[in-house]
């Protein structure tokens, strides 16, 4: 299994933060949060959408485990995923945008690719 980043939290406390802004950035389409939390949200939305892609019952329920709110998974099969149908994969990128103001942590926006 990959590595995944412990972002100074404790899993419960990780994973309901993981959920939450994967929910918010499929929502969106993008957030600003610091680069090692873009990262991770960044595997988990890749995920989201591949399910997205096969628009079964079965993997709307796997979505609908993981994403806190039920219209961003129609969003996700309905708009997002089918835009994405021809490719295989890299949906999302990462940008650097600086230290942030307060503590100096590397700023990152998450986007969805057009």
């Amino acid at each position: 299994m990959a590595h995944q980043r412990k972002l100074g939290r404790p899993t419960d406390q990780r994973l309901a933060m993981l959920r939450s802004m994967t929910t918010s950035f499929l929502e969106a389409g993008r957030i600003e949060t610091t680069l090692t939390r873009a990262k991770e949200v960044q595997k988990l939305a890749e995920k989201m959408v591949t399910l997205g892609k096969t628009n079964t019952l079965h993997t709307k329920r796997q979505a609908l485990s993981f994403i806190t709110k039920r219209d961003v998974v129609t969003k996700l099969f309905d708009e997002i995923a089918p835009k994405y149908a021809e490719r295989k994969g890299g949906y999302t990128r990462v940008i650097k945008i600086g230290p942030r103001r307060g503590d100096a942590a590397e700023m990152a926006i998450l986007e969805l690719v057009d």
